[in-house]
């Protein structure tokens, strides 16, 4: 199941985070409103959980958006704001559930895959067959090769996408610098080792936006790693 958490609390955010993605699930989680608009329509995650109190625009203003751009996808809101005008207010606004904070995890969690097997998003998530994983919001098209960022092509020389598809295909783990220096200049012998790192300079300024960070592990090589 991919799921899209959408939470301000950091604290809270982590903790979501870490525990479902033990249970299997992969997270993608964003703390702002506005953003998390265009991660949802870029990534069509199988599943929301919804926090109404977020910056910029709030929860229900995201959802109304969401439904009014045809996102279908099963929406639980979780909130502190636990009366039953609120509820009702989120469930007409387009929520499939709702739980008050503070809630039971595993309750949660089987409200969440019961939602996602009646609208059996999980298996048929529509105009999604094209892509890759996505991570950060960020994906590669299976046929163009080309990187999106909130639906959006990154604007990328060749070697900088080399390089990002590379790691795409691996965040969060690091990439030997000797391997991604075949994959990013393929037979080109009369290059220096350090070409690499001149390429990565680059690509880390183009992706800062994106809440992906390269770091670069030395005597390893480079990873792919959400901003805490």
């Amino acid at each position: 199941m991919k799921l899209l958490l959408i939470e301000d609390n950091a604290t809270m955010q982590t903790t979501l985070r870490r525990s479902f993605e033990r249970r299997g699930m992969q997270v993608l989680s964003c703390d702002d409103g506005a953003r998390a608009l265009a991660l949802w329509q870029a990534s069509l995650p199988d599943a929301v959980l919804l926090d109404l109190s977020l910056p910029g625009m709030d929860g229900l203003l995201v959802l109304s958006q969401a439904r009014a751009a045809g996102l279908e996808t099963p929406v639980i809101i979780l909130t502190a704001r636990g009366t039953v005008g609120d509820r009702i207010l989120g469930l007409n606004t387009g929520a499939d559930d709702y739980l008050p904070k503070p809630f039971d995890l595993d309750e949660l969690e089987a409200r969440l895959r019961a939602l996602v097997r009646r609208s059996g998003s999980a298996d048929h998530t529509t105009g999604n067959a094209d892509r890759g994983p996505v991570w950060c919001g960020m994906h590669v098209e299976k046929d163009s090769g080309a990187v999106y960022f909130a639906g959006q092509p990154m604007e990328l020389a060749p070697r900088e996408l080399s390089l990002l598809q590379a790691l795409l295909g691996k965040p969060g783990h690091a990439m030997a610098k000797e391997r991604l220096f075949e994959l990013v200049f393929p037979g080109e012998s009369q290059v220096q080792p350090e070409a690499i790192e001149v390429v990565a300079y680059r690509l880390r300024k183009k992706i800062a936006h994106t809440g992906a960070q390269l770091v670069t592990l030395r005597g390893l090589g480079y990873l792919l790693k959400a901003e805490s």
